[in-house]
């Protein structure tokens, strides 16, 4: 792990609310993957800066534990213009802790590299972007 100082960008995309409780981040977050490809949603994000993807966990009820949003979708310029059934975010700028998954995502390699996340003890800001 090492951190690595972002500017404030903006996110938007498709979102499912969900929690870790009984795996259903489990089921729902592949789930989100599967309908952002097949429904073709990069190509209905307006305002695109790139196609570079971004899972954004957001909007927690408390910590990792409790309720939270999973928003995937592309970096936008602005979200003055938000088509119906898209959610937009801002994401403050600062210093964060980079992560980096390796492999395919069908072999569950984000919940592996969540599992040392949730071990390493670190403080994390659970924010309400």
């Amino acid at each position: 792990m090492n951190t690595k100082s972002i500017d404030h960008f903006y996110v938007m995309g498709i979102a499912v609310r969900t929690t870790n409780e009984h795996g259903k981040s489990m089921i729902d977050i592949p789930k989100l993957w599967e309908q952002f490809f097949s429904e073709n949603i990069m190509d209905k994000i307006p305002n695109k800066i790139n196609n570079t993807l971004y899972c954004v966990y957001t909007d927690y009820e408390g910590d990792y534990t409790m309720p939270y949003t999973t928003l995937l979708g592309c970096k936008v310029s602005n979200l003055d213009s938000m088509p119906n059934g898209l959610l937009g975010k801002s994401i403050g700028g600062g210093q964060y802790s980079v992560f980096t998954a390796k492999g395919r995502i069908t072999d569950g390699i984000v919940y592996e590299e969540w599992l040392k996340i949730w071990a390493s003890g670190m403080n994390r800001a659970y924010s309400r972007f």
